[in-house]
């Protein structure tokens, strides 16, 4: 009887554990089936797709994408692969179509310089503007060439000649005679409407190594760099993580739709000559406020309103006995300028810059938060627009009617 009992005890306990094994059999392999099924749906020609209907973002303007096939309709309405895996893969598919469509439009630049010192190479990046050969780059990639190469996609090269440059923004045109069929230029696109978190890519020749994207993130936007070479600085720069090292200068920073938002010029380095995450671009709308001069004349006439000056700020306001901490504050006037012009002030006393200076709070009836925005607002207008500034002087309010000028040329070595 106990054998019996014995036996019946061990039957049981191996029916209980064939059971356990089936269950994880079950539960181990169906997602890794279901994974592999998913992915092999496309052609065999082609990467797997994985797509999540309604995630592909429109095309860019200038190029027709190939129409998707059937087998990635069929996995695109399956959607099994769960919504984060999902969305990494139509992601990756989706920038590796933007290189194959943006790659054509942007070049690689090789210049040579020679001077009484001896003569020297570089390297930098541009991209193509128009059908004509035009083609925009950063100014410090070709000061002073005396040889320019402009390195095509497809292998291809041509000489080119620089039709204009500006110091203060950083930008330079040049243009070669002919390019090959199959480059063409990209759209661009309005930094105004781009946003602190959008997707950002860049795509030019850091270190040499032609054809190099990299992928970001929007990280800051309204940012004042220097020029590197005049003391003015460029206005409403874009900041960006997306990897951006030396031989990068000059190429473009696009958006997911295939557009041009920024022309990538400088990186915060701490000290390193390569990215650690902080890259600056110029943004596209001071390239179309620009480049037609840059073509059109070879220069571009900056306007100004000859004023220093700093932001607004707690310790200030309280010095001045104002109630707001909002506004750009006016340390120094020149005298012979738009603005001494126009009657504006700047602090009295050179020992005390921080107590006495007007305050601008508005211009054209738009508010200024900081001295950048009086800057920005600036910067977009031509010498001989007039602008109204709204001031506090002595606490008192004010409007003051300026008509700007234009930025004197001055010999001033770079910051």
């Amino acid at each position: 009887m106990n054998r019996g009992f014995g036996l019946a005890i061990g039957a049981g306990c191996v029916l209980v554990i064939a059971v356990i094994a089936v269950l994880v059999f079950t539960f181990l392999w169906i997602p890794f089936r279901v994974v592999r099924e998913t992915a092999v749906e496309a052609p065999a020609t082609n990467r797997p797709v994985i797509q999540t209907v309604g995630t592909a973002l429109p095309p860019a303007p200038t190029f027709t994408p190939a129409p998707p096939s059937a087998s990635a309709a069929n996995t695109a309405s399956t959607g099994t692969n769960g919504a984060n895996g999902t969305a990494l893969v139509t992601t990756s598919n989706l920038l590796a179509g933007r290189y194959e469509q943006l790659s054509p439009g942007v070049v690689n630049i090789d210049v040579l310089v020679e001077s009484v010192e001896g003569s020297g190479q570089g390297a930098g990046s541009g991209f193509i503007l128009d059908r004509e050969g035009h083609i925009v780059t950063n100014n410090h990639v070709v000061a002073g060439a005396t040889d320019i190469v402009v390195n095509f996609a497809n292998g291809l090269q041509a000489e080119a000649e620089v039709l204009g440059v500006d110091d203060d923004s950083d930008l330079a045109v040049i243009k070669v005679e002919q390019m090959p069929e199959s480059a063409h230029p990209l759209p661009l696109g309005d930094s105004d409407l781009i946003q602190v978190g959008d997707w950002a890519i860049a795509i030019g020749n850091p270190f040499g190594l032609g054809g190099s994207m990299t992928l970001g993130i929007i990280s800051a936007l309204g940012r004042t760099i220097p020029s590197g070479v005049a003391q003015f600085s460029i206005p409403q720069a874009i900041q960006t993580d997306a990897a951006i090292n030396p031989g990068n200068s000059g190429g473009p920073l696009l958006n997911l739709d295939g557009e041009v938002i920024g022309v990538n010029a400088q990186i915060r380095t701490g000290g390193a000559n390569a990215n650690t995450g902080v890259g600056f671009a110029i943004p596209v709308n001071v390239v179309r406020h620009v480049v037609p001069s840059l073509i059109a004349n070879g220069s571009f006439q900056w306007p100004y309103l000859g004023i220093g000056g700093t932001d607004l700020n707690l310790l200030i306001a309280k010095a001045n006995n104002l109630d707001i901490q909002q506004g750009a504050y006016i340390t120094s006037v020149e005298a012979d300028g738009p603005a001494g012009a126009a009657g504006l002030r700047g602090a009295p006393s050179l020992s005390q810059p921080t107590v006495g200076g007007d305050v601008a709070t508005q211009v054209d009836g738009q508010p200024i938060a900081t001295f950048d925005d009086l800057l920005n607002y600036i910067a977009f207008k031509n010498p001989g627009d007039q602008i109204t500034l709204t001031v506090l002087r002595n606490g008192q309010p004010q409007q003051i009617a300026v008509t700007l000028g234009s930025r004197p040329d001055l010999d001033v070595q770079s910051p």
